[in-house]
């Protein structure tokens, strides 16, 4: 099953998908700038041979609902997202904000 859910964060727009897969649910918020997803999300694939896409994106693991990937600390980040301010440890909702 996926979900499609509109979120708001100070008047900002973005999209949170959720997909149910057997044993797990993959989680993304997302706007036209970058996004936030779950640890199933490969940094270090985007960083390395997709560094040319300059993917603005950041990882939080152990989230089971798109509210916690908005509350969790980011456990990675790309290159192209610390360039925009993002970091390690800060909560996925701050990071949305600063794309």
């Amino acid at each position: 099953m996926i979900q499609l859910e509109p979120i708001e964060i100070d008047g900002h727009f973005f999209r949170g998908i959720s997909v149910k897969l057997p044993k797990t649910t993959l989680l993304t918020i997302s706007n036209e700038k970058g996004y936030i997803m779950c640890g199933a999300l490969d940094v270090g694939l985007l960083n390395d041979q997709l560094s040319d896409r300059k993917i603005i994106a950041g990882k939080a693991v152990g989230v089971r609902t798109l509210e916690e990937l908005l509350n969790a600390p980011l456990t990675e980040v790309t290159f192209e997202a610390e360039n925009l301010g993002i970091y390690t440890g800060m909560p996925g909702r701050e990071a949305l904000l600063k794309m």
